[in-house]
């Protein structure tokens, strides 16, 4: 997402930085290079170049001129104004309203809105503890009320039971009196697309908004069409009223000029976006979660939120104890391997890290493959329980029953064992309070199990400040992040020698230096 726009602004402000004073023209040029980074990206024109003239009127005004950083003060008025025309505070679905709390879902046909109705359904399940309700109201596409059942039977959500012959009217009425009858907190109803917006189309959406009354009209949008997405909203809000807007396929859109313009063009602000196929691959919007992002200052505060989804609050606190006491056997290798899957992989995580973005060119050399974790899962999972307890006990022979058990060759059990020896020894320091990890899990074992519970604006705070959880300050040492990033030896992480970082990385799952098999 954003990955080209990024690319373009780092290297624009790359060089602004690097002067010791700025002349207006010096802004101009800059402010050139900007726009046209803007437009290739498909944000909207009038967008661009109300953004342009918002940071030129700042820009070359004293604040810059006095600053003692002229290059990284321009870059700070870019972050502001990306944020407000991204839409300055993050809006997420509004429930504050009487039960059953009814949301509609709209939008064009294949954009993705009976699956971003399902995702919505499970996040309001399992993370508000809210009982959810679906309608299908879409009787014109095949199988579309059955495919709702299914995502709902899959995510452990209830919908509403399919009678033949009803009209989208009727199936809404019907659905607002189970809800009552049955006590839910939300009924999500997701109505008939077209693939074009049409009159009927528009007809059937009023007439389902007086049956149902809804709280909240989220648009749902594929990314993919870029400013056609734009001007969808427009329609739709021009007609229905909508209140908010979910833009799906964020993970394959290299641009994501439409995000950029959605909020600016229209006025309602973009809630939620899909990342993913799978259920979970939902995320909400944060403006300047995002805009850090595109200036490569990393997203640390939506990893620790990720992380306190993925991360099972009594696992970790065992895993605390067991290294207090120096002890970490295979089976807890395997438990960190999973977690890491879990989190997007190494490449998902670094993504995140503040400065990482700069080292894209090294990280990419370094052949990260987040199949390697699976791999190195099967290759612990075809030992015995005393093998993964005692890994001293693996001879020869043994490895050699292991790697056909897994598929892999020996030279891979050889380097996972390395791996986990490594880890072993950072353990044992960690259980004795040592470096920078000791420091860290200071701050996190008195209550991983409280992890879940971090205040993200406090985090934010923290991230600005160059600091993390447990008082653990952020390492410095890569150019561009505000808070630095990855020091050229990463002390601590299993392999991360000083000097090997740029070409191999070598020692992190996944990180092998050759191709893989």
């Amino acid at each position: 997402m954003f990955e080209s726009l990024s690319d373009r602004l780092s290297g624009i402000f790359d060089k602004l930085t690097g002067r010791g004073a700025l002349s207006e023209n010096d802004v101009n040029e800059a402010l050139r290079e900007i726009r046209r980074a803007l437009i290739e990206a498909d944000v909207a024109l009038p967008v661009v170049r109300s953004f342009t003239d918002k940071v030129r009127n700042r820009a070359v005004g004293a604040e810059v001129v006095k600053s003692v950083t002229p290059g990284q003060m321009v870059v700070k008025i870019v972050h502001d104004q990306l944020i407000e025309m991204l839409g300055a505070e993050s809006q997420g679905v509004d429930l504050n309203a009487a039960a059953p709390v009814a949301i509609m879902m709209v939008g064009l046909q294949g954009s993705g809105k009976t699956t971003t109705t399902a995702k919505i359904a499970r996040r309001l399940t399992q993370r508000d503890k809210r009982r959810v309700l679906m309608a299908s109201l879409d009787t014109r596409r095949p199988a579309a009320q059955e495919q709702l059942k299914v995502l709902g039977e899959q995510n452990a959500v209830d919908s509403l039971p399919i009678i033949e012959g009803q009209g989208p009217v009727e199936i809404a009425k019907r659905a607002m009196t189970a809800a009552k009858l049955g006590g839910y907190d939300v009924v999500l109803l997701d109505t008939a697309g077209r693939i074009h917006i049409d009159e009927p189309l528009m007809a059937e959406m009023a007439e389902v908004k007086a049956a149902a009354d809804p709280h909240e009209i989220i648009l749902v949008a594929d990314a993919l069409t870029g400013q056609d997405a734009v001007n969808l909203a427009k329609n739709f809000d021009e007609r229905v009223g909508i209140t908010g807007i979910a833009l799906t396929r964020m993970d394959g859109d290299g641009r994501g000029g439409a995000a950029l313009s959605m909020q600016a063009v229209t006025g309602k602000p973009v809630k939620l976006i899909g990342t993913g196929e799978k259920s979970d691959a939902l995320e909400d919007f944060h403006p300047k979660r995002i805009a850090d992002r595109i200036l490569g200052m990393g997203d640390i505060v939506s990893l620790v939120e990720k992380a306190a989804e993925a991360i099972d609050a009594e696992k970790a606190a065992e895993m605390a104890r067991k290294m207090q006491k120096g002890h970490f056997d295979l089976n807890d290798l395997a438990e960190q391997l999973k977690q890491m899957e879990k989190l997007g992989g190494m490449s998902g995580m670094m993504g995140m890290l503040p400065g990482v973005g700069k080292m894209k060119k090294q990280i990419e050399a370094s052949n990260i493959d987040d199949k390697m974790f699976k791999r190195q899962v099967a290759i612990i999972q075809s030992m015995t329980k005393l093998e993964k307890r005692k890994p001293e006990l693996l001879k020869a022979s043994r490895k050699k029953r292991i790697a056909a058990g897994a598929g892999v060759d020996v030279s891979e059990v050889n380097k996972l064992l390395k791996m986990h020896r490594q880890m072993a020894d950072m353990m044992k320091k960690m259980g004795k309070g040592k470096g920078m990890l000791g420091k860290m899990m200071g701050g996190l074992t008195g209550g991983m199990g409280g992890m879940p519970n971090v205040d993200p604006k406090q985090l934010e705070e923290m991230a600005k400040s160059g600091q993390l959880p447990g008082g653990m300050e952020l390492p410095k040492g890569l150019p561009g992040g505000r808070a630095g990033g990855m020091p050229p030896g990463m002390p601590g992480l299993p392999g991360l020698g000083g000097p090997k970082m740029p070409g191999g990385l070598g020692g992190l799952p996944g990180m092998g230096k050759g191709k893989k098999k």
